[in-house]
């Protein structure tokens, strides 16, 4: 085996399963940089198994802070947002300059800016190492999401940020809206590392997409959930049967995709306040509608009569719609009530959380997907969207100011800016599928077409490796 040349520390005041990039990060200073590489974060959600099984990857879990802010009295909340940063500055302390060897270079990811880039910066001062800094975003815009611009904590931590953003010995940035901002308004010079699928992310294989939806049939047929066009007709038979799913059979040795398969369309959210999932519902519900209203579709007659048919094998001009929603957050709960009341006749919805394997295997097996993002500051660019066109998956994403960095229309996706533009895009997409979609298919293409070359690996050789040999370079002359 070949003899590391360095030490580096990936830091994350965050879930490091739930942290993609820093997680392409730290495999790619232990592959491309061959660095042993210390990862210094909250667990929480599993990592990718790359990670877990590269011996050069030390992953470091602390102790996260309880999540029950928000049940406190009103008047105890401004000393919680006091006492929360100083307890974690503490423990990331201990951390950095305890629990893990001293490294060439630590890596940082901001957001969350306080505390981490002031208990990075003392650590790097305290163990003589040099300090990069990955710019997602902006803390201080995230901060004021739920305390509002004029808060005097969002103007301390705007400071914070700024203050100790100047101090580092180099930046890593997303977008080049971003790095004009920095450089512009912050007076930092940043290198944009666009964010770009690994190889794990790329097209499922029919057989592949077959044995994922077998490992999901409980997530998609769950027991206690509420009747809908994609759950009528399940027997506890097909459900152990290996041989069918809801979108394949297999037949000897050969897999088939159904001819009256639902389209799968795929969302990946946070469900934070920064997405409003209730467009998606919105959509879902108007592209319902259009569509029994196109084919003149008697309301009095129920949903099972139409369910019926369906499972006997009749096609329509226009699909069902499933809506697989993945991903973690606070205001999930609250739109799963939302969906159980939307009484839709050929839409339906499931939330689930893969394993780091299975995600891209079912963004590469899905039709078409969906992103909600609407950056805080403006300038980041959403990272599920760039695994989506990794495994050849076209995108309708929200529009705002930067995002055509990243999605180019009609090329290799749509935007829209309201629910109704976006049940349009629905219906103008799906329209004849799965044989006589052009639109969609034209789409898919053009993803395949551009991403041949946008991997991770070429992108963080040309961009952030020399900025981090540099950045070592720096710390080693200081001892």
């Amino acid at each position: 085996m070949k003899k590391k040349e360095g030490r580096a520390a990936v830091v994350v005041l965050g879930d490091i399963g739930r942290s993609p990039r820093m997680q392409y990060h730290a495999l790619s200073l232990a592959t491309q940089a061959n660095l042993e590489v210390d990862i210094v974060a909250y667990g929480g959600s599993d990592p990718h198994s790359a990670l877990l099984e590269n011996q050069s990857i030390h992953i470091h879990t602390m102790r996260q802070w309880p999540g029950k802010d928000g049940v406190l009295p009103k008047l105890f909340r401004p000393l919680m947002l006091l006492l929360k940063p100083l307890v974690q500055f503490v423990m990331l302390l201990w951390f950095l300059c305890v629990k893990i060897k001293a490294p060439d270079v630590f890596i940082v990811q901001n957001p969350p800016s306080v505390p981490t880039l002031v208990a990075v910066k003392w650590a790097s001062w305290l163990r003589h190492s040099s300090v990069i800094i990955d710019w997602h975003n902006f803390g201080y815009t995230l901060l004021a999401l739920s305390l509002g611009r004029s808060s005097r904590f969002v103007s301390v931590y705007h400071w914070v940020e700024l203050h100790f953003g100047k101090m580092a010995n180099g930046s890593l940035c997303v977008t080049k809206a971003m790095q004009h901002e920095l450089e512009q308004v912050w007076g930092i010079k940043a290198t944009v590392l666009y964010d770009q699928p690994p190889e794990f992310f790329r097209p499922a294989q029919l057989e592949e997409k077959h044995k994922l939806f077998c490992r999901i049939k409980k997530d998609m047929f769950r027991s206690n959930s509420p009747l809908d066009c994609i759950s009528y007709g399940i027997t506890s038979n097909d459900m152990q049967d290996p041989n069918t799913t809801l979108f394949t059979n297999l037949i000897g040795e050969d897999y088939h995709l159904k001819q009256n398969r639902p389209a799968l369309i795929v969302s990946s959210t946070s469900w934070t306040p920064d997405e409003d999932f209730g467009i998606l519902l919105e959509a879902a519900v108007m592209y319902d509608r259009r569509v029994a209203a196109l084919l003149n579709e008697n309301d009095s007659n129920g949903d099972e009569v139409l369910w019926k048919a369906i499972d006997e094998g009749k096609t329509f001009s226009y699909p069902r719609l499933l809506f697989v929603i993945t991903g973690k957050g606070p205001e999930k709960e609250k739109y799963e009530e939302k969906i159980k009341k939307l009484n839709l006749k050929r839409v339906a919805f499931r939330t689930m959380w893969l394993s780091p394997e299975d995600y891209p295997l079912l963004l590469g097996s899905a039709d078409l997907g969906v992103c909600l993002h609407t950056s805080s500051s403006g300038l980041d660019l959403p990272m599920k969207v760039v695994d989506m066109f990794g495994c050849g998956l076209p995108v309708c994403a929200v529009s705002y100011s930067c995002i055509t960095e990243l999605v180019q229309v009609e090329k290799n996706g749509l935007l829209f800016s309201s629910s109704s533009e976006l049940a349009d895009e629905l219906m103008m997409l799906f329209k004849g599928f799965p044989d006589e979609n052009k639109a969609l298919e034209t789409l898919r293409n053009g993803v395949l077409e551009m991403g041949q070359s946008a991997r991770w690996a070429n992108e963080w050789e040309a961009h952030a490796k020399p900025l981090i040999s540099k950045a070592s370079s720096l710390s080693l002359c200081s001892l």
